[in-house]
């Protein structure tokens, strides 16, 4: 098979509300969910005792994570609704369950799609502002924990809106007013208890984010840059997929990124036999728990051996 032929196939709909699929309900309600959960957070902080509240902030934590790679994802490459308004106003409460703008994560990703998780150039940068190699030396990847936990500190809103801007679309005022959205959000929040912000949320928002970059970094450590099957690493784990809406097929998504999520296990079992022939490698577990693989190449290895990850019932 060639890479030149696969075709993909488009869910179609005959629904005035969803774009492709009616499908699309269960992302729009887990995002919508998550935003009530960020708002009853704030209102239980004072009534439940502080291991509750602790096990309630890993579970925010898990669900921004979540919310990133499984329902802003797929939101971003296959916006749910017909009508641009709905879908954008449904990018501003996900970018205040968040806590971060839904539309300057679309421009932050699209860059990610362009690179690919590239390698340093010869000047040293990298056309992917989020990949495992842009901040690495002697052309390995970065170390895990560092791309984890410093990530966050490293987007460059001025080079996001410049990108925005090139779009003509109205992209960087609706990221600016999802910026002041939550904002807006969590200066309330301040407002009328600002020790909540401050010791509370603030840690497991941070936390969020890094569960995130560790997430995005196993999904493509141990790919190959330079190969377009093989530019991520796939994990076929039945209930991580569920939950993250099939972003575990992450070789599948980065070969043909507007797959939609209802259509990539078919389009996997499409294009196996090329995947294997060309090393896509693949991992047992949830990319967020890859450091636990037990075939981890070492940084700077180049042979990449392929895990033969069977579809298991297992996140």
């Amino acid at each position: 098979m060639s890479a030149e032929v696969i075709r993909i196939e488009r869910p179609t709909t005959n629904s005035r509300l969803f774009a492709h699929t009616r499908w699309d309900v269960l992302p729009a309600l887990a995002g919508l969910f998550h935003l009530a959960y960020f708002v009853g957070l704030f209102f239980l902080y004072p009534h439940a005792p502080l291991w509750a509240m602790l096990v309630l902030g890993l579970v925010y934590s898990l669900m921004v994570n979540a919310n990133i790679n499984g329902v802003g994802h797929n939101f971003i490459h296959n916006p749910f609704f017909r009508s641009k308004m709905l879908n954008r106003i449904f990018g501003i409460t996900q970018s205040i369950a968040c806590c971060f703008s839904q539309t300057m994560y679309d421009g932050v990703h699209m860059q990610h799609h362009k690179g690919n998780s590239d390698r340093q150039d010869e000047k040293g940068d990298t056309v992917d502002w989020l990949s495992i190699y842009r901040h690495g030396h002697d052309g390995e990847a970065e170390n895990p924990w560092r791309y984890v936990f410093l990530s966050f500190f490293r987007d460059d809103v001025g080079a996001i809106r410049r990108e925005l801007r090139k779009r003509n679309n109205g992209d960087v005022f609706w990221g600016n007013l999802e910026l002041a959205a939550f904002a807006t959000a969590l200066f309330v929040m301040f407002l009328f208890n600002w020790r909540y912000v401050i010791f509370y949320f603030l840690p497991f928002w941070y936390l969020g984010h890094c569960f995130s970059y560790l997430n995005g970094y196993y999904r493509h450590y141990g790919a190959n840059p330079d190969k377009p099957i093989a530019w991520g690493v796939s994990s076929y784990g039945k209930i991580y997929n569920w939950l993250f809406f099939y972003n575990g097929y992450h070789a599948e998504h980065h070969f043909r990124p507007k797959v939609h999520w209802t259509k990539m296990e078919k389009f996997h079992h499409s294009i196996e036999e090329l995947q294997k022939q060309e090393g896509v490698r693949t991992i047992k577990r949830a990319h967020m728990l890859g450091f636990l693989d037990p075939d981890l190449p070492k940084r700077g290895d180049g042979n990449v051996q392929v895990e033969s990850a069977q579809p298991s019932v297992s996140g």
